[in-house]
């Protein structure tokens, strides 16, 4: 969404000379930015009171080339996955087509909507593909053995940290272009802003309680 709003902006402010301003021309293009901000805000902000400021994550979808990347790093699993900030669904699609039993994250009550009409049109079961409005954060994830996130990169060690007290040994976790800190990656998949990266749990805790020891030396 930001970046369709951004490239519109772009568009606008390339069409319209800078050498001159006509009052009319200016107040309708004033307006319409306006009603464009107006709109992201919409799909952007519902939810956002009620989780504390430095877990706060805008709405930032995931682009098609990461949705296949997160499906590379899902080869050869089974069994349930939760997305953590599932946006508009795109990725509990693809995981859902995939045999997975899917659960999206949101607390943007909107996106929760338009996520759950988009699985009606497409006739997609419950059992496949459900869209929750709840806060991850406060919900207990250990049912789950896929997990995967597009986040930000403030809340990644704050995850980490939920995440291993709660998943069981045998999870997969992937993140979106922003890697867990001090996490020994399985495999990463793409480069620069489509890079997709993949933990093995149970991997992970062998290596923070090696590094736990060698620190008490």
């Amino acid at each position: 969404m930001e970046d369709s709003i951004e490239l519109i902006l772009q568009d606008f402010t390339g069409g319209f000379p800078t050498n001159r301003s006509h009052p009319i021309v200016s107040a309708c293009t004033g307006a319409l930015l306006t009603g464009l901000y107006g709109l992201w805000s919409v799909f952007t902000m519902p939810g956002f009171r009620k989780i504390p400021w430095s877990l706060k994550v805008p709405y930032l979808p995931s682009s098609k080339a990461q949705t296949q990347n997160v499906m590379k790093l899902l080869e050869g699993r089974r069994g349930r996955l939760a997305d953590l900030g599932a946006g508009d669904g795109r990725l509990v699609f693809a995981a859902s087509s995939a045999g997975f039993q899917c659960t999206g994250f949101e607390i943007n009550s909107i996106l929760v909507a338009y996520a759950r009409s988009k699985a009606r049109l497409r006739g997609i079961p419950l059992t496949q593909a459900t869209f929750v409005k709840n806060d991850f954060w406060k919900t207990d994830l250990s049912s789950y053995n896929n997990v995967t996130a597009f986040l930000a990169p403030g809340v990644m060690e704050l995850l980490g940290e939920k995440l291993l007290k709660e998943l069981p040994q045998d999870a997969l976790v992937i993140s979106c272009r922003f890697p867990f800190p001090n996490w020994p990656q399985k495999s990463a998949v793409g480069f620069g802003l489509e890079q997709t990266f993949a933990y093995d749990i149970s991997t992970v805790r062998s290596h923070l309680k090696i590094s736990q020891k060698t620190v008490m030396k």
